[in-house]
């Protein structure tokens, strides 16, 4: 946990703009969760970081590492940003400082530290040796000719990083401001109160991953930068740091990070970003690499151990030469991923044996070994548990304690995997790979933000109860638009402890203050946590005018059915959207398109022109002359389509131009179509009076369900029974419509019946007859690779039920029952048990559902005694 010897940030800690300041402040702190004092700081005693706009001077030593000396400058500006006024900096001349300041360092590596260390006056023994610790500390009289300075003290390089990027965002520079144009709001006086706040992360590597950029990220940076270097990483590198992330793994379609610009190697180093590769990227050489370069005589050829091993030790070993190619010794700090799959990250021949991969380990650490003069252990290895890789550890691969274990989800954000919690520990320990974007099947998801931090947030709670400490990383595409669900997953990477279930229902808010302000947080908050439940019911590329039932054409009218409702939804939403977007100020308008307006409108959009097909295709096949109608709705919204993208292109002086490109509409298999065509329509008219070819619909209410369905929230539970250390915990927004339920805190041992760990639920049954029962659960695989999870079911005093989820994740062929139902569940993120429960009789009941094994999340039940009509979110409760 976070340490406080005194308050952090009040409300009222950052003048000028109170509400502002204290949000900021709040988003700051660890996971959101960090006690924040209501006293405003005693002026006496504070330190004035601005003072009538006029900003303290900032210090580093002139021989500080680098990425120290550029974590300096980049808060000189931010404090410019804040004040109006230019911050002085001074490198190494401290006897030069007057007034206030800020000192930026690294315990042991500075003199001025040192000085105050030596001196009592900066506690240090709890910063020495630890990872990217770090501790802001008001301290007075700290030298001749200043009354006060502010003291940023890193227990290493990146510690002195975050600590300063830390008190940047508290003081209203959002990480985003770059990449997302997020304004910065001016501010006249800002005061840190006395005192001294202490923090460090609990997962030692934290970050991204770029991949799948082409069109969109490859071509903006063309445009923008002429090409995918240094010059784009620089502004990549910053954002990571901001959000004290530290690790990333370059783009690689088609390219090679250190290959195509070496300065991008050498400035990720220098601002103290850790690099790697993706999952089948060994030793530091993108794949790219293999296929360039063959004068060299050590690239291409079969990429194959048993055929042309000599060539890829020989490739190995240059990857592993250049990263100690920094010179005096010293290495460009790194992650290495070792391991092999088939090229192109394609699964390696039918058969390999388990011994041939660890060879393939044991030589590349010898290559390690060699090149480093060291063991191999002294230099930061990871082996990626990705799709069939994972099977090779299940049938008890061994791999060196001190290499990392990196599972992975299914690519659709389930984890597939955990450790075992009866293995012994590894001193490498364990990490996860998590997709915010995928390319494969069931269908590729690559054009906007189609995650739930509620889920995100549950599967890495659960991992980090796992054990799993020592690397996250997302694969996050082209960064944007997946700047929402990033920095959620980076805030809990920090610290999952503090990220408890109040914690992730205060993000939003908070997210919303520290991007846009106080005065519409409220509404931004709820509209993208809205955004993001209706967008994750079902991928956009997965969506089309069968995707969701209507109603029916009646005498009456049209009944737009369930497919009409959730665009009343959209339309709702995109109106709320527009009223926010008025009241906002025109320096926050290109924020807000990027962000919120764009993501909402564009799904709105989408599901007009799908809803509009099915309509026109239903009506047409009657020569019904409102299909008309219809027709002229797909066109619009087709154009519609177009306008949004162009309008993004075009914010900001074409800025993101290039940025929106992704093909997302009328998939037909897997992978992207080749451009936007616009579904097919009909319109009816040849023997029809023009004056009756365009009539306008009439719509009627929804018909309800029949009598003999009982539909409920999990949420609206009647009565709870906790037990075994396991409390039944309602988690908002989590799943497709009002909640989940999730028996906390995760991790737990399997419960039986006789545990009474269950909740319930009181029914009145209306229908006699035979029922059948149905939970929708999140989608959720079985961690522990038994054959399935677990969970119970009765009825007022009937045995329990037992019902188990048995899915097989796969990317390729759905060529067994278990495959199936998987692709099934995360097509239409639902995992649906059903088990019948006999006669029932007409009046009250109560169903039981019982825990038995972890990371089972109950979102709605269905009870029915008669025919279920066909839904895809179920019957409205």
């Amino acid at each position: 946990m976070s340490g406080y010897s005194l308050p952090a940030l009040s409300r009222r800690t950052l003048l000028a703009s109170a509400g502002w300041g204290a949000a900021l402040g709040a988003l700051a702190v660890p996971s959101l969760a960090a006690p924040m004092a209501d006293a405003a700081p005693d002026p006496l005693t504070a330190f004035r970081l601005i003072a009538d706009s006029k900003p303290a001077t900032v210090y580093v030593d002139a021989d500080a590492d680098s990425a120290v000396r550029r974590v300096a400058a980049s808060f000189a500006d931010d404090l410019g940003r804040v004040s109006g006024s230019r911050a002085a900096l001074i490198e190494g001349r401290i006897v030069d400082v007057r007034g206030p300041v800020v000192i930026i360092g690294v315990i042991g590596q500075s003199p001025v530290i040192d000085q105050l260390v030596r001196a009592g006056r900066i506690e240090a023994a709890d910063l020495r040796g630890e990872w990217e610790a770090f501790r802001q500390i008001v301290v007075d009289d700290p030298m001749p000719g200043v009354a006060r300075a502010l003291v940023i003290v890193g227990a290493d390089r990146r510690g002195a990083v975050f600590g300063t990027y830390d008190l940047s965002a508290r003081i209203g520079v959002s990480p985003w401001h770059w990449f997302a144009d997020v304004p910065v709001r001016r501010q006249r006086e800002i005061l840190i109160p006395a005192g001294s706040r202490r923090d460090q992360p609990k997962v030692k590597y934290r970050g991204f991953f770029i991949n799948d950029e082409d069109p969109c990220l490859s071509g903006w940076a063309i445009r923008t930068f002429g090409g995918v270097n240094a010059a784009m990483y620089a502004h990549v590198f910053e954002l990571l740091l901001r959000m004290k992330g530290n690790y990333l793994w370059p783009a690689m379609w088609g390219k090679a990070f250190a290959d195509d610009d070496p300065a991008s190697m050498v400035l990720a180093d220098a601002m103290g970003v850790v690099m790697g590769n993706s999952h089948h990227e060994p030793m530091l050489r993108a794949q790219a690499e293999w296929h360039r370069h063959q004068d060299q005589g050590i690239t291409g050829g079969p990429w194959d151990y048993t055929k042309n091993g000599d060539h890829l030790r020989a490739f190995w070993r240059g990857g592993i030469e250049r990263m100690t190619s920094k010179g005096g010794g010293k290495a460009y700090e790194s992650v290495v991923t070792v391991g092999m799959r088939g090229d192109g990250d394609e699964a390696m021949a039918e058969g390999t044996a388990t011994g041939l991969l660890e060879q393939v380990v044991a030589d590349q650490r010898r290559i390690i070994a060699e090149v480093t003069g060291k063991p191999a252990s002294a230099t930061p290895q990871v082996w990626a548990l990705y799709k069939e890789v994972q099977d090779y550890y299940d049938h008890g691969m061994k791999v060196p304690d001190d290499v990392t274990l990196l599972f992975s989800d299914d690519n659709w954000g389930q984890l597939r995997r955990l450790p075992d919690p009866a293995a012994p520990p590894r001193s490498g320990g364990y990490g996860i790979y998590y997709h915010f974007d995928y390319v494969g099947g069931p269908r590729n998801y690559k054009w906007i933000n189609t995650n739930q931090i509620e889920k995100v947030w549950q599967q890495m709670d659960l991992a980090y109860r796992h054990d799993v400490r020592t690397i996250w990383i997302a694969n996050v595409g082209d960064i944007k638009p997946m700047e929402y669900p990033l920095a959620f997953f980076l805030a809990q990477a920090w610290n999952p402890e503090a990220m408890t279930p109040e914690a992730l229902a205060a993000y939003p808010r908070a997210w919303a203050t520290a991007t846009f302000g106080p005065e519409q947080a409220g509404a931004i908050g709820e509209m993208i946590t809205a955004y993001s439940q209706y967008t994750a019911r079902r991928k956009p590329e997965l969506i089309d005018q069968t995707s969701f039932p209507l109603g029916g054409a009646t005498p009456a009218g049209l009944d737009g059915g369930e497919f009409g409702a959730m665009v009343a939804e959209w339309d709702a939403l995109e109106a709320r959207m527009l009223a926010v977007r008025d009241r906002l100020q025109s320096d926050q308008r290109d924020a807000y398109y990027q962000l919120i307006e764009y993501p909402i409108a564009a799904m709105a959009n989408l599901y007009r022109m799908y809803y509009g097909t099915a309509w026109n295709r239903l009506l047409g096949s009657k020569n019904d002359s409102r299909a008309n109608h219809f027709a002229d709705q797909v066109e619009a919204a087709f154009h519609r389509d177009g306008e949004l993208v162009q309008r993004y292109h075009s914010i900001n002086g074409g800025k993101w131009n290039g940025m929106m490109a992704q093909v997302h509409m009328n998939y037909v298999i897997w992978n992207d179509p080749t451009q936007q065509t616009m579904p097919s329509i009909v319109r009816v008219g040849a023997d029809t009076p023009k004056d009756r070819r365009q009539p306008v619909p009439k719509f009627i209410a929804r018909a309800p369900a029949p009598p003999g369905i009982v539909a409920i929230e999990a949420t609206a539970f009647s009565r709870v029974r906790d037990g075994k250390g396991l409390r039944w915990t309602p988690v908002a927004h989590l799943g497709r419509t009002d909640g989940a339920m999730i028996a906390l805190p995760q991790g737990h041992p399997a419960t039986d019946a006789e545990d009474s760990v269950f909740l319930e639920y009181d029914i009145v049954v209306q229908q006699a007859g035979p029922a059948t029962l149905a939970l929708y659960l999140v989608p959720t695989l079985d961690v522990a690779g038994h054959h399935g999870a677990r969970i119970g079911v009765s009825i007022d005093n009937r045995p329990v039920q037992i019902l188990r989820a048995s899915l097989e994740a796969t990317g390729g062929d759905q060529n067994s029952e278990a495959k199936k139902r998987w692709a099934d569940a995360v097509c239409n993120n639902v995992l649906r048990l059903s088990t019948g429960l006999g006669e029932l009789g007409v009046g009250r009941h109560t169903i039981k559902v019982w825990r038995f094994d972890d990371n089972m999340v109950v979102q709605k039940l269905v009870l029915a005694t008669v025919t279920e009509p066909l839904s895809y979110l179920g019957p409205v409760s």
